[in-house]
């Protein structure tokens, strides 16, 4: 019986055409895949650019993006708000190269024009963060700790920008009173509109961190003066001039403020509501004790270096103010643990079942205070006072003492700016201003007899006696004003 192959059922022809297919889909794709190779031979993507120049790019179209839509702040948010990490990380390396700056030019200074020019240039730099605090006018714990915005930040706006020209009026007679000859002359004016673009720039940064967005505020202070570091540097070493490379640092702080300081806060947080004539006078009103009670501080702190200006030179000027950095320093530190905080302490002194949490705080802040001047004495007893030989270029071993009891000092000022913006969070700083008015008085007689007797380490002797005291009235007037306000 002859053989015959099984009918090919329905199920089998589906099967083989559907390999089919497949088949052919494959041959298809490997044909486009040849093709697509050759055209990416033929016509080569350019390279990727480098993630700082993508960053660059992308903020530049943005910002002019909103320019031509004619409005900054009707713009959509792109960085979003409670970044705690980020709040920690990028607002230390801005308060960090903010507080430097001062200590890393001097070194620059230092080795391009020598000690004595340096020390010239740190006088200047002296007499501009004193008037700082007249730009700054004491309001930026006030502003950032105005939860409930009962001034508008058009209202702080127009207050900082009325400030800052105060501020250069002040200067501008500043040199004038000081007789200083044109190159002094020079530099002042240079440092002084550094500065004022430097308080400007705090009003909006200010902002940001009322916004919870401090990580913004913090990449603006980096690139503010990190740009200014770098200016200044590279004109003072190519004209070994301090005059142009000054001016070069105020360029690189005007650039910086006006393509993304100011920018960057519209973009960033929503429109203000107008501003008004009474809202700012009321800002003049409650931040005139404020203002006096830091423009006080500073003043005292600066005291023995207008007092060395007098009597001694400006190498001796030099040799201050590096001592002084390791003080500088711990300030600044100390300044980085509690001012992120400042908000969250508003907020918990204003619930009233509370305030055993807010004197744990205030307490912990002061022992990581202690501990780190500690922890700097011990640096600056050993590597320390090497190093600044190093960085300076000339002996400071000679000056071992004067060192350790300046990193004391530091420690008292820490203590002192933290109280100070505790009672400001408790708004009482109207009740500050007459102890500073003490300490002044006490100060300016004391560091005078001091440095023209004792030469430079009547200086040093002076600040430390001058900042201790100022610390014991704090202390005594703050658990005052807290007994009072708990009754």
């Amino acid at each position: 019986m002859p053989n015959h192959l099984p009918p090919t059922s329905t199920d089998d022809r589906a099967a083989r055409r559907a390999a089919v297919a497949r088949a052919r889909r494959r041959q298809q794709a490997r044909g486009e895949g040849i093709r697509v190779d050759r055209e990416a031979e033929e016509n080569p993507k350019p390279p990727e650019a480098p993630l700082p120049v993508r960053i660059l790019n992308h903020w530049w179209d943005r910002l002019v993006d909103a320019i031509w839509s004619g409005s900054l702040s009707g713009q959509a948010e792109q960085y979003a708000s409670h970044q705690t990490t980020r709040d920690y990380i990028c607002n230390t390396l801005g308060w960090s190269l903010w507080g430097l700056i001062f200590p890393i030019l001097s070194v620059v200074a230092a080795r391009f024009v020598g000690i004595e020019q340096a020390g010239m240039f740190s006088m200047a730099m002296v007499a501009g963060q004193l008037l700082l605090y007249v730009a700054n006018y004491g309001l930026l714990t006030y502003q950032v700790s105005d939860i409930e915005e009962m001034q508008s930040f058009n209202d702080y706006i127009i207050h900082r920008v009325i400030c800052c020209a105060v501020m250069l009026v002040v200067g501008f007679v500043f040199v004038k009173v000081r007789g200083y000859d044109a190159q002094m002359a020079s530099i002042c004016t240079g440092v002084f509109l550094f500065r004022a673009f430097d308080g400007l720039s705090d009003v909006f940064e200010g902002r940001l961190q009322q916004k919870d967005k401090l990580y913004l505020a913090g990449i603006s202070m980096v690139l503010r003066d990190g740009l200014a570091i770098i200016a200044f540097s590279v004109v003072l070493f190519v004209t070994r001039d301090l005059a142009p490379a000054c001016f070069a640092m105020a360029i690189a702080e005007i650039v910086t403020f006006v393509f993304v300081t100011l920018p960057l806060t519209l973009l960033e947080t929503e429109r203000s509501y107008p501003a008004s004539t009474r809202a700012v006078k009321e800002l003049f009103q409650l931040g005139f004790p404020l203002f006096l009670a830091l423009f006080l501080f500073n003043l005292i702190d600066s005291v023995p270096r207008f007092a060395i200006e007098g009597f001694l030179t400006y190498e001796d000027q030099l040799f201050f103010n590096a001592m002084y950095f390791p003080a500088r320093f711990i300030v600044m530190v100390a300044g980085l643990a509690y001012k992120p905080q400042l908000v969250r302490l508003a907020s918990i002194w204003a619930d009233p079942e509370k305030h055993h949490r807010f004197d744990v705080l205030i307490l912990s802040i002061l022992g990581i205070i202690v501990a780190l001047t500690a922890v700097v004495e011990v640096f600056m007893a050993t590597a320390g006072i090497p190093l600044l030989g190093i960085l300076y270029g000339a002996d400071f071993e000679q000056f071992r003492p004067l060192v350790l009891i300046m990193a004391a000092m530091g420690g008292a000022c820490a203590s002192i700016d933290f109280l100070y913006q505790v009672i400001t969070v408790l708004r009482e700083q109207q009740s500050v201003t007459k102890l500073y008015l003490i300490a002044f008085a006490f100060a300016v007689p004391i560091s005078i007899l001091l440095v023209r007797f004792a030469g430079l380490a009547g200086a040093v002797v002076d600040s430390l006696v001058v900042m201790a005291l100022l610390f014991i009235l704090l202390v005594t007037e703050y658990l005052s004003i807290k007994r009072r306000l708990e009754n």
